[in-house]
């Protein structure tokens, strides 16, 4: 690996917030970096990224400028362009401006390129550049903000009406950067340009829709200022295909035998959902757990049989809805007999007794689907603060709401939201979504930056479960932390699903094709 691979690959890694991001730059600043190299560093690197980018024969750019350094590096854009041969305008409607960012101003001015205040006086542009507000914007973009009574939000709303490819220097103008909320109106990029470190907005579900492709532009901060901001507080951590794969496969010894690499015992399925069993235990075939047990009700044991010959499957007793009435686990075996238990898919609220036995037992535990909603019925705090072994959550939006009513602002900040579920429950708790959120019980987070809508169909859940499941028993029979491995789960499903949908289109990923691309994922 080159210097520049190893580069690209650990600052990758970070995602900061607003206020970190400014503390940095201010540690850089203050050894000696001047503004105005860094401004003409970072423009310079935009510069050249879109000369590589605008399609050929599109000479007419539009620079939309912002008040401030944001505002200053569309400038420098802009005269970098105009001296690259494009024809440039640009659109400043602000009367006044940082030092730096009006010094810019009157440069770009004497070359001639046009300025204009109103947005209907740019003439038609074949892509826009939007320098309007970068990082750290708090207040809503409202027309009234106006100094000069010119109608900003409006105008954003108009430029989101055009047809024109719109890149964004470090976050869409309108975005809060680090919940991705959208304050009043915001720019809908065609592309962004994040500037040294992912922000936190970038891994926000609800910003999604605004940053369009999204691009790290690394200007070289040193790494040792990044660790030094960051040293003191939780770490939110990207997850990257490197630090994934690094993880995988799982090592073995030279001599080794099956119980030495995982035991795990599935406990899911019912009459009614005969396919989360089947689903779940695809995804722990695939992990490559030593051993593989799966309690189901006895009716399904031949058609789990039948799809995973290899397992130990276990027939229990039924209740009258065709659920798992009593473990019926085989002779000289208990629930201390394996690794690791994953429990909910298919499972239905009338296995409650069975959820309740495993969440009394000591064994690392994994619960999902209808497991988590008996947990919430339980009361998820008390019941979680009870156990000593590591316990995983796996909930989407609804379930999370029904475990952490008290958690009232999903919506507003996913990742806060899923750091204060760990640090009441003492759990793992893995958010699932556009962009899954993992956070453990020190308020640690990792994000998932990479997934596609395929994977919204059901059953998909299912098939995280096991892989999570067969993998959580083999890092704890290799004493492995727990929390990568949760995150190396979380990108390897979700990399499976952005392969088959780009073999089979998104509508053909169903959750058995999934099953099926889990090996692929990483074997490329």
């Amino acid at each position: 690996m080159t210097h520049l691979q190893r580069r690209e690959a650990e600052i990758s890694q970070f995602v900061v917030t607003a206020a970190q991001m400014r503390e940095i730059e201010e540690r850089i600043f203050a050894c000696g970096m001047p503004v105005a190299a860094l401004m003409e560093k970072v423009a310079g690197l935009i510069s050249r990224r879109l000369v590589a980018m605008i399609p050929h024969g599109k000479s007419r750019v539009g620079v939309l400028v912002g008040p401030g350094h944001n505002g200053g590096d569309a400038l420098v854009v802009a005269r970098e362009l105009h001296f690259q041969g494009y024809e440039v305008w640009i659109y400043n409607p602000f009367t006044k401006f940082k030092e730096l960012t009006a010094q810019h101003l009157q440069y770009a001015q004497s070359l001639g390129i046009p300025c204009y205040q109103a947005i209907e006086q740019l003439p038609d542009c074949d892509v826009l550049v939007d320098g309007l507000f970068g990082f750290g914007l708090e207040r809503k973009l409202t027309d009234a903000m106006s100094p000069t009574g010119y109608a900003y939000a409006s105008t954003i709303e108009e430029l989101n009406t055009w047809k024109q490819p719109i890149f964004s220097i470090d976050l869409p103008s309108g975005l809060h950067t680090d919940t991705g909320e959208v304050l009043g109106t915001a720019i809908r990029a065609t592309h962004t340009f994040c500037l040294g470190l992912w922000k936190l907005a970038f891994l926000q579900d609800q910003a999604l829709d605004y940053l369009g492709n999204a691009e790290l532009i690394d200007f070289d901060i040193p790494v040792a200022d990044v660790e030094a901001v960051l040293k003191d507080t939780p770490r939110f951590t990207r997850i990257t295909t490197g630090k994934a794969i690094a993880n995988l496969p799982l090592p073995r010894p030279p001599v080794t035998h099956k119980y030495k690499e995982g035991h795990l015992l599935l406990i899911c399925g019912s009459h009614r959902y005969a396919g989360g069993a089947i689903l779940t235990a695809l995804g722990a075939r695939a992990s490559g757990v030593g051993m593989l047990s799966i309690a189901v009700p006895e009716y399904l044991k031949p058609i789990l049989v039948s799809h995973l010959p290899e397992a130990l499957v276990i027939g229990c007793p039924e209740t009258e809805t065709g659920a798992i009435a009593q473990l019926q686990l085989p002779e000289k075996t208990d629930l201390s007999s394996f690794d690791a238990i994953a429990i909910g898919p298919g499972l239905t609220t009338d296995s409650t007794p069975i959820v309740q036995q495993v969440i009394a037992s000591e064994r690392p535990l994994l619960l999902d689907a209808d497991a988590l909603n008996i947990l919430a019925q339980m009361g998820t705090i008390p019941t979680l603060q009870k156990r000593q072994a590591p316990t995983i959550l796996t909930p989407h939006e609804g379930e999370f709401k029904r475990l952490f009513p008290n958690i009232p602002h999903i919506h507003q900040d996913r990742v806060k939201a899923v750091q204060e579920a760990a640090l009441q429950s003492g759990a793992i708790v893995l958010l699932k979504g556009a962009r899954t959120v993992i956070a453990n019980s020190q308020g640690s987070l990792w994000l998932n930056p990479k997934s596609t809508p395929a994977l919204a169909r059901g059953g998909s859940g299912d098939v995280l479960t096991g892989l999570l499941g067969g993998l959580l028993a083999q890092a704890i029979k290799k004493q492995l932390p727990i929390e990568d491995i949760v995150a190396t789960a979380s990108w390897w499903h979700s990399q499976a699903g952005i392969i088959a949908a780009q073999e089979r289109t998104e509508l053909g990923v169903d959750a058995f094709t999934l099953t099926q691309y889990l090996m692929k994922a990483i074997s490329q």
